[in-house]
């Protein structure tokens, strides 16, 4: 019997936590600033006003487990870790660009 497809409407398809997560404020944001070049934590805290320390961890660590973000750590000292979009992750980019973008367009409208 062949495999149903996702859907994400019924309970307990694990799509449906793949786009909770993805709907979380700080996950949509972090995709889009790292949009171009891979950056470093403190890089991206400064970008994405607002978020704490935890809730960034937090939401890199969700990003690169679900194969949106990867996580390069340098040997160097003193020890540098950069984070970018994996080929996943530019995929989706568009998309969260464009919902970015539309609600920057559209925040003070009546909806």
């Amino acid at each position: 019997m062949p495999a149903a497809s996702p859907d994400a409407f019924l309970k307990a398809c694990p799509s449906r936590a793949l786009l909770a997560r993805l709907a979380e404020k700080w996950s949509l944001l972090v995709l889009v600033a790292l949009r171009g070049e891979p950056q470093r934590f403190g890089a991206l805290r400064r970008r994405v006003e607002g978020v704490s320390q935890k809730m960034l961890t937090q939401t890199l660590r969700m990003l690169e487990e679900e194969g949106l973000v990867s996580r390069t750590l340098f040997d160097e000292m003193p020890l540098r870790v950069e984070y970018a979009l994996t080929a996943k992750g530019r995929g989706l980019l568009p998309m969260v660009a464009d919902l970015k973008a539309w609600t920057e367009a559209n925040y003070d409208r009546d909806l």
